[in-house]
């Protein structure tokens, strides 16, 4: 019997299949508590796998990753693909009641997506209370196979994480924060890659070591993990090429320090052309404001083959912590690469225009030492959380857990970062903003002078969004508009509000489901600086929210 050419292509392809062909990625997943020495003082930490960092997740652009998560600590807990955009597969999404109940003590939860046209540096870490502080790792999404990078290819590629690091256990210290009112104590250092470096009164500092071979290129995918500081990056005597943040290509550009909030990353050549020697590899905070932050420098040293240890380390100057120029800098520098292969698809059109402003306030609290207490806001509803999943809710119809009336513009507008009203006291609600299908959004983050205004990292589950305009002040809706670049924004997931400034942002809401909005620093969150999106189901199947799995964890 003979085949038809058609036919033969097929029995071809099956027998040698092609390049770009997508895989299931297995992973398991457990968390446990593990006894972790920093500081010269030993805690208990909850990790995954015993590791902290957690493991690294590498799949390639397209691939089914399946990772099963097992809790066996006494907390509930959820893991959030930071990045990953989750096309109709919310239930995966991770953060608790608003995607999914927790996984309780001894359960299991198989966490089920698709990395549909990803490729580059994303995170996952814990969505509930404070526990991503230590229960967190890298997603490394490779280009299909045989499909080339947009640089230079790379001889070697590490992964630095960046977090922050208490003596005390952060659980308890949030906990402590939410009975007095207060906020919480800062940390006491920052971690590379779990290591804090040299520490005073502590002989034991552990640093990390970058060993590298003089004359490579390597790709260096540099991860903030931490809770509540945005970060300044340095390698002493070196610069770096950035090529992507957020998984999403950028024109290359030449920096002597990266900058990066927390959930942001950031992809960087490094060409090793000094020979020999050892330079520090440093990482400092950024706070432009009153605000107190946790001023320790985390050092780690990289040192090339065949260095002596009597050759002495070479240092390099942090930028000042208020060092507000140096940010806006390297935000200015970032562009989308917007190639004919990874073009910028910014929205030209908008159907929602609207302005969020966001801030801190404070409200009357009877049980708190003060007799008040610190909240957070966007347009002056602190969210309270439900006590059973959004989406959930939203899915099977069930009323009275949420409503849909969240205003997309503050309901008594004011001079956002001029003189401030005498009351600070918020508004309170589990309230979502609802989009139809495929609808365009400009969103306008507007950061407001109440108590203390301070950069907000924040951060757009389900969605990738184009940074289209920024500025200081209040923005001007006839003037601002004028001076966006449409042409090529940076594509990101989690963007910085300058202090008493604003940011606009620009998305296509093209994924069904309840998307989370809200700031990235954990305390924010925490107060209630977080809302969520409903996009609504488009036609058919394909443009609508899969079931619910067998698995998914009830309340």
């Amino acid at each position: 019997m003979f085949m038809s050419w058609v036919q033969m292509l097929l029995f071809v392809s099956l027998l040698f299949p092609t390049s770009v062909q997508s895989e299931i990625r297995h992973y398991s997943f457990t968390v446990v508590l593990k006894n972790t020495t920093r500081l010269c003082a030993t805690k208990p930490i909850v990790t995954v796998n015993g590791k902290f960092p957690g493991p690294t997740l590498y799949a390639r652009e397209d691939d089914n990753v399946l990772v099963n998560v097992t809790n066996l600590i006494k907390d509930n807990v959820t893991i959030h693909w930071h990045g990953v955009k989750q096309l109709r597969t919310g239930w995966s999404d991770g953060p608790a009641y608003i995607t999914q109940c927790p996984i309780q003590p001894g359960r299991s939860y198989l966490y089920n997506f698709t990395l549909t046209g990803q490729r580059g540096t994303l995170l996952w870490h814990a969505h509930i209370s404070w526990l991503r502080s230590t229960m967190h790792g890298a997603i490394v999404i490779l280009p299909k196979k045989g499909v080339p990078y947009p640089f230079p290819k790379p001889d070697k590629q590490k992964v630095i994480v960046l977090g922050e690091w208490w003596k005390s256990d952060a659980e308890a210290v949030i906990n402590e924060a939410l009975q007095t009112g207060l906020a919480p104590n800062v940390s006491d250092a920052h971690t590379i890659n779990g290591h804090t470096g040299p520490v005073p009164n502590c002989s034991y500092g552990g640093a990390y070591n970058l060993h590298v071979e003089n004359g490579k290129t390597y790709l260096l995918r540099v991860i903030n993990a931490a809770l509540n500081d945005e970060l300044f990056f340095k390698i002493a005597g070196h610069d770096l090429t950035v090529v992507e943040v957020d998984a999403a290509y950028t024109k290359p550009f030449k920096t002597d320090t990266l900058f990066l909030g927390p959930g942001q990353t950031t992809t960087a050549l490094l060409t090793t052309d000094r020979g020999i020697g050892k330079y520090v590899i440093a990482i400092s905070p950024f706070m432009d404001t009153v605000v107190s932050v946790d001023t320790f420098t985390g050092t780690g040293y990289l040192i090339y083959n065949n260095t002596l240890p009597s050759i002495p380390t070479t240092m390099t100057t942090m930028p000042p912590v208020n060092a507000t120029w140096k940010t806006l800098v390297f935000a200015e520098s970032l562009r989308s690469l917007n190639s004919k292969q990874y073009p910028a698809n910014v929205p030209l059109t908008v159907d929602h225009a609207l302005l969020f402003t966001i801030g801190v306030g404070i409200d009357p609290c009877a049980t708190c030492s003060n007799g008040s207490r610190a909240v957070a806001a966007i347009n002056n509803i602190t969210f309270d959380m439900p006590t059973i999943a959004i989406l959930e809710a939203h899915y099977y119809g069930i009323k009275g857990v949420f409503t849909d009336d969240f205003p997309g513009k503050p309901l008594m507008p004011y001079d956002y970062t001029g003189v401030q009203p005498t009351n600070l006291q918020t508004m309170h609600g589990t309230r979502v903003y609802r989009l139809a299908y495929n609808s365009t959004v400009e969103l306008v983050i507007q950061g407001n002078s109440m108590l203390a205004p301070e950069s907000h990292p924040t951060h757009l589950h389900g969605f990738n969004f184009f940074a289209v305009g920024r500025g200081l002040g209040n923005f001007n809706p006839a003037k601002d508009p004028k001076k966006y670049n449409l042409v090529d924004p940076v594509e990101r997931n989690t963007i910085s509000v300058p202090t008493a400034g604003w940011t606009a942002i620009r998305f296509r809401a093209d994924n069904p489901g309840v998307w989370f909005f809200h700031c990235h620093l954990e305390v924010h969150t925490t107060w209630g600086l977080k809302m969520a999106f409903l996009v609504e189901n488009g036609k058919g199947p394909d443009e609508s929210v899969v079931p619910p799995p067998r698995d998914l964890p009830q309340c």
